[in-house]
């Protein structure tokens, strides 16, 4: 074993700093923190125009992360990482540099030890070219990768348990059994937030709204985290809107200040007739930048639907109800029950509205047949619970239990934190010496 590794060596010793790969958010701080230090887009822009930069943009500056989003009206965005995978690695190295120089101030990064966060099942090139621009470019003194699922287990206080993460790229459904995954069993569907909010792109584009280029997806990934939610009775939702709709087109029609052309524009502004307050509460107004007001409707539920049904949008792939279910059918007949008890949804698309309800009800629907009985508590940590008939392959009943920790959104981070912080996890770290001999060890100790 290298030098580097052992209890003595003062660098080990320095507070090593966790970085959480999302896909569309990049989360990073020191580890031993409750939450991290910077949450920024993971995303580079560059101007568009050359003659609007005489304000103060310069034609040749990138601009990273939050600093993008403020000005993404003048720039082309580029989100380095699609679908887990790092797809422009000169963007990913600039987005790190970024976090580590701006946003957590670190001088002296070579004195640092880095957990770096990727999603289950990635190309080991992906994980091969981290370790070497980390080692080589960056100069860190050791690095260890851990998949962001099992991270989100530790961070509930728990060793065993079915993690399901959905972050913007990609979601996985990762068994666990005492901090081990379960390689044979993990499944894996390349959908996210991103998705939905390419969906919802083309929803409201039907509806009239063009929104298509990389600054306006921006404001549609903003509508998406504002006023989508999931279904838990598409039937009702659809009926609901058609109700509301209606009514409200009627009341338009029947204004006197309204003419046939704007009938189409059905804002809660333009409609505050006596019935309003009866109706259903499906649209929502959304203001864009220019003052321009959006009513968005049906759009807001439909667009979550390909989590659940990834046909509608072209894809021959289970649901993420199906993959959760094969996933723990996969493993051993004796760990099920305690799978199906401790489901932890972990990333940023779970902390869509009724997410955890769907997800139980039609997971619930898979496990126990239309005529099961359940009942929904919402606790500390929201959990929910139904009974669950007795499998073909189960020997007693069960219970399904979808754990849905407040802190969601950062699990994978705060179980890094934990993780990287204790003295026991030192001779996991992988040296710069031991990589510079072996670069094969990133695939041998990071499991």
């Amino acid at each position: 074993m290298s030098s580097s590794l052992q209890g003595d060596d003062p660098i080990m010793y320095n507070q090593p700093i966790v970085i959480d790969n999302g896909s569309g958010v990049i989360k990073a701080g020191f580890a031993g923190e409750d939450k991290p230090a910077c949450y920024c887009s993971s995303i580079v822009g560059r101007p568009k125009y050359s003659k609007v930069m005489a304000g103060g943009l310069s034609e040749d500056d990138n601009y990273v992360g939050n600093r993008a989003q403020m000005n993404r009206g003048l720039l082309k965005l580029n989100y380095p990482i699609s679908k887990g995978i790092v797809r422009d690695w000169d963007d990913m190295e600039m987005v790190w540099k970024h976090v580590l120089n701006s946003e957590l101030n670190v001088s002296n990064i070579e004195d640092h030890p880095i957990l770096l966060t990727e999603a289950p099942l990635n190309p080991k090139t992906n994980r091969e070219k981290a370790g070497e621009i980390l080692f080589e470019k960056f100069n860190v003194p050791a690095l260890y990768l851990s998949i962001q699922a099992v991270l989100s287990l530790y961070a509930s206080g728990r060793t065993t348990g079915c993690v399901l993460d959905s972050g913007d790229g990609v979601t996985h459904v990762v068994p666990v059994y005492e901090g081990f995954s379960l390689l044979s069993s993990i499944k894996r569907i390349d959908i996210g937030g991103r998705d939905i909010t390419e969906y919802l792109s083309m929803l409201l584009r039907r509806s009239g709204y063009g929104l298509t280029s990389s600054s306006e997806m921006e404001i549609v990934r903003n509508i998406k985290e504002r006023l989508c939610y999931v279904s838990t009775n598409l039937t009702r939702d659809e009926e609901d809107a058609r109700i509301e709709y209606s009514s409200r087109r009627n009341e338009v029609l029947n204004s006197k200040s309204s003419t046939a052309g704007n009938t189409a524009f059905l804002s809660k502004s333009s409609t505050k007739g006596s019935n309003s307050s009866t109706l259903p509460n499906i649209y929502e107004d959304y203001r864009l930048p220019d003052g321009k007001i959006l009513s968005i409707g049906t759009e807001r539920f439909k667009s979550c639907e390909i989590l659940f049904r990834p046909d509608i949008i072209g894809l021959e792939s289970e649901g993420i109800h199906e993959m959760l279910n094969n996933s723990i059918l996969k493993t051993d007949i004796e760990l099920r029950p305690i799978l199906y008890q401790n489901i932890i949804l972990s990333g940023g698309t779970t902390t869509l509205r009724n997410f955890g309800d769907r997800l139980l009800k039609e997971t619930k629907f898979l496990v126990n047949g239309p005529s099961s009985s359940s009942s929904y508590t919402t606790k500390s940590g929201t959990a929910s619970e139904a009974s669950a008939m007795k499998d073909a392959n189960m020997t007693s009943q069960t219970k399904i239990k979808i754990f849905a920790p407040p802190e969601r959104k950062f699990s994978t981070w705060i179980g890094g934190s934990i993780l990287a912080n204790l003295s026991s996890f030192k001779k996991m770290w992988i040296s710069k010496n031991d990589y510079l001999e072996n670069p094969d060890i990133l695939h041998i100790k990071c499991l």
